[in-house]
């Protein structure tokens, strides 16, 4: 049982490393390089939404993982109601919970802001570029909430592990 427990934690670090490090990169470090580049708006765009696509494929399976590793870590307190609403770990089990509802939520919008149609019509120089701005801006912010909630969510996690 130790050894799965053990296993357990270090998909678990894993997974957290790839979401969170990824989030980080693509918004402190490729975020302000395109910014600085020669490229067009319309490029800047198109390669973001192709780094950030790439980056999903390792991500959403990260974020998955997350999700299920921490409901088995979390299993014994979620059987437990009284466990989960008298005691820290339980308040910050529920904090947790609820941000972790808050980065899907962001998540998704942020996806569905970067649909197929909207990729075309980029693409195909279609979108005025003040609206290629206004939408770059929005992923921009998405982004960095869903990064911010999600160190967040570890900050949670490193209180839960501490004892506190």
């Amino acid at each position: 049982m130790a050894l799965e427990t053990a296993l357990v934690t270090w998909v678990h670090l894993i997974a957290a490393a790839i979401w969170v490090g990824g989030g980080l990169f693509l918004g402190a470090v490729l975020a302000p390089v395109l910014k600085r580049t020669s490229m067009t708006v319309t490029e800047r765009m198109e390669l973001m939404i192709m780094v950030g696509r790439r980056f999903n494929l390792i991500a959403v399976p990260s974020l998955i993982i997350l999700i299920l590793t921490g409901l088995y870590k979390s299993y014994h307190i979620l059987n437990n109601p009284s466990v989960l609403f008298e005691t820290s770990y339980g308040s910050f089990l529920i904090i947790k919970m609820s941000l972790v509802a808050v980065v899907i939520a962001a998540f998704l919008i942020h996806v569905r802001m970067i649909k197929m149609d909207t990729v075309k019509e980029i693409s195909a120089g279609m979108m005025p570029e003040r609206q290629i701005q206004a939408l770059r801006k929005r992923i921009i912010i998405l982004g960095e909430v869903i990064t911010m909630v999600s160190i967040a969510i570890l900050l949670f996690a490193a209180l839960m592990d501490a004892g506190v």
